[in-house]
């Protein structure tokens, strides 16, 4: 589980890097960061749930 949020994240984060890199994609930019914090917000939910339950 660990390991898909992390490729996740790494490909959220090299989306943002080149929406930022390129004017024209700054939409690819906000969208990167959009689903970065989704995902960390996922993994977060996700682990507290395993305490509660385990």
């Amino acid at each position: 589980m660990w390991t898909v949020l992390i490729i996740l994240l790494v490909a959220w984060a090299v989306l943002s890097i080149v929406g930022f890199a390129f004017e024209g994609l700054l939409w690819l930019a906000i969208i990167g960061i959009v689903l970065f914090l989704g995902t960390v917000i996922f993994g977060i939910i996700r682990s507290r749930s395993r305490r509660r339950t385990t």
